[in-house]
């Protein structure tokens, strides 16, 4: 038999975003396992990839191939949720490879020329916008980075609008419009430094901690309809709700990033009270995709792609959730802000809110556009192995920066205990930096399974749906 798995052609050139996607993660750890032995072996690879280079490509690979991931996903989601092919599959094309030509070269640049110097070769003497963490791309990157969201958005809006209306849909529009809108503060740079940090965090907090919700909020309501079987409505109330906190815990919220700036002290209480509610949106976020999950009325044949947006609800509740509680309160960030601490929420809260919801719409759409209904058994078995092992490592990596920034506090930030100096106390972490490392190594020991899954089990013979939601054998599928 011959089972159609893709409904809309033009959603196959998600695939080119996924595999890019996984390239750019792939390095993105590889630099990131570079920095964690940098904090031990200081001149490891200098002069060559100094540290200061390592950080900027570790995070703007990180926001790279997130972005790519989304787009792909956007690619995949929205001809299926509005029922009509891709407004432009060529202009989806052609807007991949300038992307990843312009990322490529960025990073190039990042690693072969001084930053002084890429700054003065790419004009940043006519608009001042370097020099500032994850917002480090030269001019002419930053404004073709306008120029491709622009043109994916008129993309993906005139798709929407030819078609059904979906929540969501509109949820996942909103939240991609949002992202693109919000960059466009990281053009002003201000010589007030007051002024320089709030227009940062406009950028940074009001896309991880506003409407990049939205766009996760979409994600992992849309795996959940298709592989639960419950009724839409369920789902769009509940993904209705999520939004609505999450927003407004996440604006109000960018108050905690205003403690110590200079701006007025009423920000104290407003950034305190609305950043303790920020936990909410993604215990909530947990509650619904057990609820979904229990609630379902088949058995999907694509159980990984069930776990990782399972695990995506509660790996985000504990980074974004939990450990952002941890020290968000103005009477500890007093102490924390700056420290191993903020490291520690960082890396949890993007692994579990981000980098989980990417992974679990490409376990989703993947073997549909290499032909199959679900990846095979033991690809599956390999996904699974590779979720608890990468969330084994990233847990380790976080409870060692979680204690080092305690310990930090403790001698370097408390005047009772002695208040040491900087290199000091980095001599007193180095046993936490160590075993950071051996998190880190483990993480990519599972990203290295969860790689290794697109190349296992193609010869086995495909599970697929059939009338009420039972499963059967098929044929083998094609190989990609």
């Amino acid at each position: 038999m011959n089972t159609p798995v893709l409904k809309y052609k033009s959603q196959s050139v998600a695939k080119l975003y996924f595999v890019a996607a996984l390239a750019l993660f792939a390095a993105q750890i590889l630099f990131g396992v570079t920095l964690g032995l940098q904090y031990v072996i200081g001149d490891l690879f200098f002069p060559y990839i100094p540290f200061n280079q390592a950080r900027m490509v570790h995070t703007n690979l990180l926001i790279v191939w997130l972005l790519f991931g989304f787009m792909g996903a956007a690619y995949y989601m929205v001809p299926e949720e509005a029922e009509t092919e891709l407004h432009s599959p060529k202009l989806a094309i052609a807007l991949f490879w300038i992307f990843l030509v312009a990322g490529a070269l960025t990073i190039v640049g990042y690693l072969a020329v001084p930053y002084a110097k890429l700054a003065e070769l790419t004009g940043n003497d006519l608009l001042q916008t370097m020099g500032r963490e994850f917002l480090e791309q030269p001019l002419p990157t930053k404004l073709g980075i306008v120029v491709v969201a622009l043109a994916f958005l008129y993309n993906i809006s005139m798709t929407v609008l030819k078609g059904r209306k979906t929540s969501i849909s509109l949820v996942l529009l909103l939240g991609l419009w949002g992202l693109a809108v919000l960059f466009l503060f990281s053009f002003v740079n201000p010589h007030n430094l007051v002024r320089d940090k709030m227009y940062w965090w406009f950028v940074v907090h009001l896309w991880v901690e506003g409407v990049w919700e939205l766009i996760l909020g979409a994600l992992l309501a849309f795996v959940l309809v298709k592989t639960t079987g419950v009724d839409r409505e369920v789902i769009d109330k509940w993904l209705y709700v999520i939004i609505a906190f999450a927003l407004m815990t996440g604006i109000l919220g960018t108050g905690h990033h205003f403690y110590f700036i200079g701006l007025p002290g009423y920000w104290q209480w407003i950034g305190s009270i609305f950043s303790a509610l920020e936990p909410i949106p993604f215990f909530m976020m947990t509650v619904f995709a057990f609820n979904m999950v229990q609630r379902r009325r088949r058995e999907h044949p694509n159980q990984a792609a069930v776990l990782w947006a399972v695990g995506t609800a509660v790996m985000g509740f504990l980074g974004a959730g939990l450990w952002g509680f941890i020290h968000t309160l103005s009477p500890v960030n007093y102490y924390t802000h700056g420290s191993q601490v903020t490291a520690a929420h960082g890396h949890l809260a993007f692994y579990g809110a981000y980098v989980l919801v990417v992974i679990t719409l490409i376990s989703y759409a993947m073997p549909t556009l290499r032909g199959r209904i679900a990846a095979p058994r033991r690809a599956q078995s390999f996904e699974m192995w590779s979720f608890w092992i990468m969330t084994i490592g990233m847990s380790v990596m976080v409870l060692a920066l979680t204690g080092a920034g305690i310990l930090q506090v403790w001698l370097q930030r408390l005047p009772e205990s002695g208040a040491m100096g900087f290199m000091a106390t980095q001599d007193q972490l180095t046993f936490f930096y160590w075993t950071r490392v051996v998190g880190g190594l483990m993480f990519l020991v599972g990203l290295i399974v969860y790689l290794a899954s697109f190349f296992v089990g193609n010869d086995e013979p495909e599970v697929a749906e059939v009338g009420n939601g039972a499963t059967a054998r098929a044929v083998p599928a094609r190989r990609a």
